[in-house]
């Protein structure tokens, strides 16, 4: 039955045990750094709004947003959404998110290239994502019926689609890193943690890294089954 595939399941699991993992420590490094109120008694949005001024950057809302750790930066409305537990709690993982997050809105603001990249490539990896899986099994039971082309056709098609969303998620790393890289030297230089408050918020920051490492091993494994499931990579596919 091609809608399950035990093939399918071999080749993501790493990166399902991966991803699990990482949630688990993103939550465990959260909770803990939690417990430790930074000596500025800054909260979040505070941390934000020092660090995004301090760099120079003008125009940027900062507005809570529901959601456990639902955090992000939206550029197309230069607006910093911050979880409930980020914007308002004064403590070092709220004041960690919030910095990684204005680390963004510095990038965006000064034009970093990756970041420029990534987000071009949103609209098409959004569409590799939740049309891919659909498309390249359409197109297997298509060429199982003897409707080659169009089976091939779509194969290939899913394949492109999704090949996008794997450039996505390797240009996302890197911009990942940068922004946590920049959120740790502006709570220090702004005097918002201390060097020994760093390492708390090093470790929420890191686990929250992982997760984006496991997306991207997901997606590349997913990838290789589909180029091995079709028959180009590996093996022919007796579908």
């Amino acid at each position: 039955m091609l809608f399950f595939d035990p093939m399918a399941l071999l080749f993501m699991l790493p990166g399902i045990l991966l991803a699990a993992w990482a949630q688990w420590k993103v939550h465990s490094a959260f909770s803990s750094a939690s417990r430790f109120r930074p000596r500025s008694g800054v909260a979040g949005a505070e941390a934000a709004h020092a660090i995004l001024s301090a760099s120079g950057v003008d125009g940027v809302r900062i507005q809570p947003v529901h959601g456990f750790l639902s955090d992000h930066y939206d550029p197309s409305a230069r607006t910093l959404r911050l979880s409930p537990e980020v914007y308002g709690d004064r403590t070092l993982a709220a004041v960690g998110v919030a910095a990684h997050e204005a680390g963004h809105a510095i990038q965006h603001a000064q034009r970093y290239t990756l970041l420029t990249i990534r987000n071009a490539l949103v609209p098409m990896a959004n569409i590799g994502s939740q049309a891919a899986f659909a498309i390249f099994f359409a197109g297997m039971i298509m060429a199982s019926l003897q409707m080659l082309f169009l089976g091939k056709l779509l194969v290939y098609v899913a394949i492109g689609a999704f090949t996008l969303t794997v450039l996505f998620q390797l240009v996302n790393l890197p911009v990942e890193f940068d922004a946590s890289r920049r959120a740790r030297i502006a709570l220090q230089e702004t005097g918002i943690v201390s060097p020994e408050e760093d390492r708390e918020v090093g470790k929420v920051l890191n686990a929250a890294a992982l997760t984006y490492v496991a997306a991207t091993l997901t997606g590349i494994l997913t990838l290789l089954y589909f180029l091995f499931r079709s028959g180009i990579l590996g093996r022919r596919s007796n579908a």
